[in-house]
């Protein structure tokens, strides 16, 4: 019997600086799952990635998630994670996100997707904006809405792949 492994996903849906914040906590949640031991191997990321390099952004190339007193004292989230981002750009879809929960390699191109059994913990952390029935994704991607993301878990359950 294979031992029990902890595992993430973790979805920035939106785009733009103007979500800075989205992007920040979904950089964050990486930096604090690794520090915990959770294996970089076993944390699927998908962010936008226009936010650090933006023209916009005053500290180019970093993302902080929280103020502090001075720039040495902040806590700089984005060196971790920035080559550990599984899906970027126009990856950042609807699509591929049910494809990554449900462990479907062909619907994602072959890109990284979930791969757990009945043991195994998933963790999925969803920073964007929302509404009833709804979950954001960048503009061009459109919407995920509540049946197709209650089906997607009812397909990791009967897979059992938590």
């Amino acid at each position: 019997m294979a031992s029990a492994e902890n595992y993430a996903v973790l979805v920035c849906g939106s785009n733009e600086y103007y979500n800075y914040r989205h992007h920040a906590d979904i950089a964050h949640a990486y930096q604090l799952l690794t520090r915990g031991g959770v294996k970089a191997e076993n944390i699927i990321t998908m962010m936008y990635d226009d936010v650090a390099n933006s023209p916009m952004n005053p500290y180019p190339g970093k993302l902080f998630n929280k103020p502090a007193a001075t720039l040495d004292a902040a806590n700089e989230v984005y060196a971790v994670v920035k080559d550990h981002i599984d899906y970027k750009g126009n990856d950042v879809t609807p699509a591929n996100f049910l494809a990554v929960l449900t462990g479907d390699s062909k619907a994602a191109n072959g890109k990284k997707v979930l791969q757990t059994g009945p043991e195994d913990t998933v963790f999925v952390n969803f920073a964007d904006h929302g509404g009833p029935g709804i979950i954001g994704f960048p503009a061009s991607s459109g919407f995920l809405y509540e049946k197709d993301l209650t089906k997607a878990l009812d397909t990791m359950y009967e897979k059992k792949m938590y």
